[in-house]
């Protein structure tokens, strides 16, 4: 498998569940906004939708969208425990969490990092953000993860997410449990050689 990936975008969700599920992939840097990979191939040759991630599985099709790819790698070694058993309620919650990350908190970090976004949209979108965040430090009290005491490609996510604010001036100390939270998943060795094969750590 090959994963298309840029340093610390949503992909690093990915590209840690793929470590921690144990498979052989190759990761492929994808050059900025220039869509070439570091090896010189069209990105938009990979997915005509021009975003990270994609995963070009092992009979050369492509699997886009990281709610799907992050699923999809969970289930190729059930034995990870990265995600619940399909047909069960404890799956159903797994998509619950990758929509709410995908929807209400991914989303609203674009403010940050589309190009002319006003000062308004920022602070709007900051505001949006502490709702977010309020929720889901309330609803992990008690938990170690998302969904209890396992790590699962929600988490993956979540902790991808949380790592944005370092970058756009939010304060995760506001919220102790989610501080302490990121702070635990960064020190897991999965994520580590994921941050440092992304070059975000030395």
């Amino acid at each position: 498998m090959k994963l298309y990936y840029a340093p610390g975008a949503c992909s690093l969700a990915s590209h840690i569940a793929l470590r921690e599920a144990g498979l052989d992939f190759e990761a492929v840097k994808v050059e900025g906004r220039a869509q070439k990979t570091a090896g010189g191939e069209d990105y938009l040759k990979v997915t005509p939708k021009g975003y990270v991630p994609a995963l070009r599985l092992d009979d050369g099709s492509v699997l886009t969208e990281g709610t799907a790819i992050l699923p999809f790698i969970a289930d190729q070694n059930p034995a990870a425990r990265l995600a619940p058993a399909a047909g069960t309620l404890e799956r159903y919650r797994l998509h619950e969490w990758l929509g709410y990350i995908n929807s209400e908190m991914h989303k609203n970090f674009g403010a940050f990092f589309a190009p002319g976004s006003t000062d308004e949209q920022k602070s709007a979108a900051r505001t949006t953000l502490g709702k977010r965040f309020d929720f889901v430090q309330e609803s992990m009290e008690g938990r170690s993860f998302l969904l209890g005491e396992d790590f699962s490609v929600a988490d993956a996510y979540l902790f991808t997410v949380l790592g944005w604010c370092a970058y756009v001036g939010i304060d995760l100390g506001q919220w102790p449990g989610l501080k302490a939270y990121h702070s635990r998943i960064a020190g897991r060795p999965c994520v580590v050689a994921a941050l440092k094969a992304e070059g975000l750590l030395k």
